[in-house]
């Protein structure tokens, strides 16, 4: 039988460890100071079992002392503060931790201990030690109670309990019971005793909304945050907004912990479409219909919603220190989801708020506006870059062409490609072709070999690539145009 920690409607046994006789009393009873219980508890001859505490070579120097407060302390006849009072002197340091120790015990009275605690406190006898021992024991009962069959209320009166005698556990001991929880399974008993803690306000001494969790934490957000650990990146981004569409109040580090979800969540999805559309231009799978298409741009418009709500909550409650990191979140989500304009507007509002986006940022979106032709975006996005350094040039204007190669404008991209060439920046080999690859492509959509003639000349002068053989077919007079350059 697992030890119930106090509540009203626990039961104890009390037994002595050489008589057979079990008494089963509620604790009510034994809270009625005009009940009298005997259970004697002799000295035994040898060895006492204090939870793997007490080993046989101590309990031989036990004095008589211990002995007697525990047995007065077991009948409950007076209070627990009075009987340690006269017994203060005939009883160690050592003594003393160990009445706390019997009393945790399976089948012992759990106020007792609290009882016991209490008093050592109130008399100034808490060292870190017993403070250890104690912090201890109520980890073990809320273990007890995590693994066993009883109500999330039991678990929320144990933590008050706690905090009545002065132990104060705090937040983290709300994470070790949402921890326990998830760590058996139990994630719909974790969910309860979050949305338990966030009604009564707090719990155990910690209390909903003091300010100091919107830095380092929350229930909602470790609650959130166990789960995007687990890979259930939606399902984070779900019970952030349901605790806040409930009623409730989470702490603006809950809003952060959805939103780095969900650009988790957007990177899978971006990756599960890429290789989709890989499957598909394969000819491995068929193509989409447009009901697939349509549940594909809803559920991402959904991923985009969700986002901009948990950002709204975050700024609007939150410090204006934590703005630099919405918008961080928000432009990686944007990124992910390949939206130009949102995600320039998002580096721009991070870089007014104080937080200096990092160089490949400005690239990555420079790539996204140029594949989606955005010229005045890329144009704001490629100020200052006469004055880079040729390395970060290069970088740059590598990312401009690969963005024009994308999205399928070959002719922006030979003009950046001839730019780099104009700056004395080499151009990468791959680069160089796929630019190639894409003017052959619009040769046999327009008809005009001029923009890859005129590329071929300059890469050949510069002797980045061999003697190239132009040929062009006029089907109506049934003649090849040969050209070496």
């Amino acid at each position: 039988m697992a030890l119930s920690p106090p509540a009203a409607s626990s039961l104890l046994f009390l037994s002595s460890r050489r008589c057979s006789t079990r008494v089963r009393i509620p604790i009510f009873a034994l809270r009625n100071p005009t009940l009298r219980i005997r259970s004697p508890l002799p000295r035994p001859h040898g060895s006492l079992r204090l939870d793997r505490t007490l080993t046989a070579e101590e309990g031989e120097t036990m004095g008589e002392g211990f002995f007697e407060a525990i047995e007065e302390l077991e009948r409950m006849v007076r209070d627990p503060s009075d009987v340690l009072g006269e017994m203060i002197e005939r009883l160690s340091a050592r003594e003393l931790q160990l009445v706390l120790v019997y009393f945790a015990q399976e089948g012992r009275d759990s106020y007792c201990a609290l009882e016991v605690f209490d008093w050592l406190r109130k008399e100034n006898r808490v060292d870190g030690e017993t403070m250890e021992l104690m912090v201890s024991i109520a980890c073990g009962w809320i273990e007890r109670l995590v693994g066993g069959d009883h109500a999330v209320g039991e678990v929320v009166a144990l933590l008050n309990e706690i905090e009545c005698v002065g132990l104060e556990p705090g937040f983290s001991m709300v994470e070790k019971v949402v921890a326990l929880y998830w760590e058996r399974g139990k994630k719909d008993r974790a969910v309860e005793f979050v949305k338990e803690v966030m009604r009564r306000g707090g719990v155990g001494g910690y209390k909903v909304g003091d300010g100091r969790e919107n830095e380092k934490g929350g229930p909602v957000g470790y609650l959130a945050w166990k789960m995007m650990v687990d890979g259930n990146y939606r399902g984070a981004v779900k019970l952030v907004i349901e605790f806040k569409q409930g009623g409730f109040k989470p702490e603006v580090y809950s809003y952060l912990i959805g939103l780095t979800a969900l650009v988790k969540e957007q990177k899978e999805f971006s990756k599960a479409l890429r290789k989709l559309n890989t499957s598909v231009k394969a000819g491995h799978i068929s193509k989409l219909d447009v009901s697939t298409l349509q549940s594909i741009e809803e559920y991402q418009s959904e991923l985009i919603k969700d986002g901009t709500s948990m950002s709204d909550w975050a700024l609007q409650e939150g410090s204006p220190k934590l703005s630099g990191l919405i918008h961080e979140r928000l432009l990686a989500l944007y990124t992910c989801a390949g939206r130009g304009l949102e995600a320039e507007s998002q580096l721009w509002l991070m870089k007014l708020s104080g937080k200096e986006p990092d160089k490949e940022l400005f690239d990555a979106v420079l790539a996204i506006c140029a594949s989606q032709k955005e010229a005045s975006s890329v144009q704001r996005l490629l100020t200052g870059v006469e004055s880079m350094s040729p390395s970060f040039k290069k970088k740059t204007l590598s990312w401009l062409l690969r963005g024009y190669v994308k999205g399928g404008f070959y002719l922006d991209a030979s003009a950046t490609l001839m730019q780099m060439l104009d700056s004395g920046i080499c151009p990468e080999y791959l680069d160089r072709a796929a630019v190639l690859q894409g003017l052959q492509k619009s040769i046999q959509e327009s008809g005009d070999i001029e923009p890859y003639v005129k590329l071929c000349k300059r890469l050949s002068d510069m002797d980045l690539i061999g003697p190239c053989l132009v040929y062009l077919y006029i089907q109506k007079y049934k003649l090849w145009v040969i050209k070496m350059l």
